[in-house]
């Protein structure tokens, strides 16, 4: 059953279903119906983030939840699923696949990345986990590891990558050229091209998110264009 999650996502849309709490479409309820409406829209998959989404989803949708929770830990920079603790949540949830921080920062528990991945396969031997990475030798060390795909999600958030420009289809390329586990794209894409390209290239799949559920977010983009206008009047 659980090879088949990455099958039913293959050459698909994954849709990316979140709010943070100072945001105003926070709410289990409306993130149900936001991954409704991506399942209707066509959608293969959801990324979602709490427990309490997580739980509110399954209610609307029957499509693979790849589950997350962000977590900030006092100053430290590693915030999607942290520790042993958010793993934890989300097994017990039931979740499809878990996507967890794999870059090399430190974590907030101090332990490595290998260290945690190597107590949660223990733990949770027969569970699938997605790497998010921000660089092209992470993504070859979660793979190393025992990772069962790798995604680009973390390009252009880590210190050391700001300012590389989003979609970094280099990025992606060098992944799928390197990884024999499935690479997913993830981060930054706002045109539909986009998901057309990375697939081209040989992604597994397409992770949208901001595109498509962060209306605040879209609304900025078309702003900034009335702005540009009313400089030249």
């Amino acid at each position: 059953m659980q090879s088949t999650i990455l099958e039913k996502i293959k050459g698909h849309l994954v849709v990316s279903c979140q709010a943070l709490p100072e945001e105003p479409l926070h709410s289990p309820f409306i993130m149900g119906k936001m991954a409704y409406a991506a399942m209707l829209g066509g959608a293969k998959g959801i990324r979602a983030n709490s427990v309490a989404d997580i739980k509110e989803m399954k209610q609307t949708v029957d499509l693979p939840i790849i589950g997350i929770i962000k977590n900030v830990y006092d100053s430290c920079d590693v915030f999607i699923t942290p520790t042993f603790k958010e793993v934890k949540a989300l097994v017990d949830e039931g979740v499809d696949m878990i996507a967890l921080d794999a870059t090399k920062r430190d974590r907030p528990d101090g332990k490595t990345l290998a260290e945690l991945f190597k107590e949660l396969k223990q733990a949770f031997p027969d569970q699938l986990f997605m790497a998010d990475c921000s660089t092209f030798e992470e993504a070859v060390f979660a793979e190393s590891i025992g990772f069962d795909c790798v995604s680009t999600t973390l390009n252009g958030y880590t210190a050391y990558t700001k300012g590389e420009s989003l979609p970094n289809f280099d990025l992606l390329g060098q992944m799928i050229n390197h990884c024999d586990i499935p690479v997913i794209l993830e981060g930054g894409v706002w045109e539909t091209d986009d998901v057309e390209t990375a697939l081209m290239l040989g992604a597994h799949a397409v992770v949208v998110g901001t595109a498509i559920t962060r209306p605040m977010e879209i609304t900025k983009r078309f702003v900034a264009k009335t702005q540009v206008q009313s400089l030249h009047h």
